[in-house]
């Protein structure tokens, strides 16, 4: 039999069962439960945990800054996903049948793919925002795009983009039998599909892959510098007056200096001290013919101590060197995630690009597909690793949470004693 017929065999087959809506096939048989548990324990923990961390960002006043709002929109396409489109991915598993209709089954690959295109272009926007913190803060572009109403058009434009990208696919969103799930034909949506896929999950995902790589140089090359011409005591002393260590909302200095002036009145203090001193000459000098130019030296000094003194306060290079290790800690974090996003969708995309007689076994294609489930639950315990702010704020919400619970446990055993 040769190729041809082979592929019109498995493209008939694969017709009528979606008309039928069934994924029914004894390959798939034993496999379905392990996927109805990966996919019931993705539906709580990412749940639970992307609930917690918009919550976190709510409540929280030192997470409510413009580069965590792209954290939340991350946390709030997963929740589309975890909530809606689980669920019901967990109910054709357990059937091996989708039972929600052709509508739906249109309806449920437009969430899919707007939920994943929302989640690529978050990351890209969250990569090229830690870039152009690094090298190019200053630019009128960068403060542009990390303002609030910046940060504010890149949370629309994520949606609007990825809804204006999947939308035209409404008429070709059928029943994928090699997955047990819902999605674009494979066929009748090129090369718009083909040039879809590239520009979100080749193009959109290698740039943010580059960004990093961009990051780390910068971040590298700054480091080294920094050991080797590090600035002498004297010569920062020297700089002081022009120097100004500015940090904005995610903890990161602005310029190389890391010298503060400020000025502290200090009224009661130089007048007690005036005072003191006076009291002290004016006991010195008892035999002398001068004790009132003493005090009325000491007056003066009292006077002139009222005034306010500009007191200049050099941060350590301690502090310097923690703002440093803070950016790094949570620019690690979004590599990771990003990474962990990669690691997921890659062996079904190449599965996908390699496959397309789809002569590969059914169970093959449901394990690569299990795989990408796992990336919209992973984010919140990457967050709770990885970021000390977001791992504090989910320990006092879930503290919340369960104090009721323990308050009525306690109540029923006083009761019962």
């Amino acid at each position: 039999m040769d190729t041809t017929a082979v592929t019109r065999m498995w493209n008939d087959t694969d017709l009528l069962r979606n008309y039928t809506f069934s994924c029914a096939s004894p390959s798939v048989e034993g496999y379905r439960y392990f996927g109805v548990l990966l996919g019931s324990t993705v539906t709580i923990v990412g749940t639970i945990g992307n609930i917690l961390t918009v919550l976190a960002f709510a409540t929280d006043a030192s997470l409510r800054t413009r580069f965590n709002v792209l954290i939340v929109n991350l946390a709030l396409a997963d929740l589309l996903y975890c909530t809606i489109l689980q669920p019901v991915s967990v109910d054709s598993y357990l059937h091996l049948h989708w039972r929600g209709g052709a509508t739906w089954c249109r309806m449920f690959g437009f969430l899919l793919f707007l939920s994943n295109s929302v989640s690529i272009i978050t990351l890209c926007f969250i990569a090229m925002s830690r870039y152009l913190v690094v090298a190019h803060r200053t630019s009128r572009c960068a403060r542009l795009l990390l303002s609030h109403r910046g940060v504010a058009v890149l949370l629309i434009s994520s949606w609007l983009l990825g809804v204006a990208s999947f939308a035209p696919l409404w008429p070709v969103y059928v029943f994928a039998p090699q997955v047990c799930t819902c999605s674009f034909h494979r066929t009748k949506g090129r090369p718009y599909t083909t040039v879809l896929l590239f520009m979100y999950f080749f193009f959109g995902l290698g740039c943010v892959g580059l960004f990093y790589f961009l990051i780390y140089r910068k971040v590298r090359v700054a480091s080294k510098a920094f050991l080797k011409y590090r600035p002498s005591r004297r010569s920062s002393e020297r700089k002081r007056a022009k120097a100004e260590a500015t940090t904005d909302d995610s903890g990161i200095s602005a310029g190389a200096s890391t010298i503060q002036s400020c000025e502290i009145s200090h009224d009661e203090t130089g007048a007690e001290q005036n005072k003191n001193k006076a009291l002290e000459k004016s006991e010195g000098h008892t035999n002398t013919k001068e004790p009132k130019n003493s005090i009325q030296d000491a007056s003066k000094d009292t006077e002139t101590s009222s005034k306010p003194t500009p007191v200049t306060i050099q941060t350590t290079p301690a502090a310097s060197s923690g703002e440093d290790s803070e950016f790094k800690r949570v620019t690690r974090m979004c590599f990771t995630v990003f990474m962990c996003f990669v690691c997921c969708f890659a062996p079904f995309l190449l599965l996908n690009v390699a496959d397309k007689a789809n002569r590969a076994p059914q169970v093959v294609h449901m394990i690569c597909a299990n795989l990408t489930w796992l990336n919209s639950c992973i984010n919140p315990l990457l967050y709770a690793a990885m970021n000390r702010q977001f791992n504090q704020a989910y320990k006092d919400l879930l503290g919340k949470a369960v104090h009721p619970l323990t308050w009525i446990w306690r109540t029923r055993r006083i009761t019962i004693r």
